[in-house]
């Protein structure tokens, strides 16, 4: 009974002991998706120029 006891042990104390393993775990980069910006910024700098061209041509 002492033999199977200590078995038992042993067995229990060896399956904890290899539980683990010592490759590192492989985590996947979060996806981010960036929102499409509108195309309105863009005509402001040629109508700033514009309207500063026109000012210098009105002067």
């Amino acid at each position: 009974m002492k033999k199977l006891v200590l078995a038992a042990a042993l067995t229990a104390a060896a399956s904890t002991a290899f539980a683990g393993s010592m490759a590192d775990p492989i985590v996947e980069a979060p996806i981010i998706e960036e929102e499409a910006s509108s195309s309105n910024a863009a005509i402001w700098v040629p109508l700033l120029l514009l309207a500063v061209v026109a000012a210098a041509a009105a002067s």
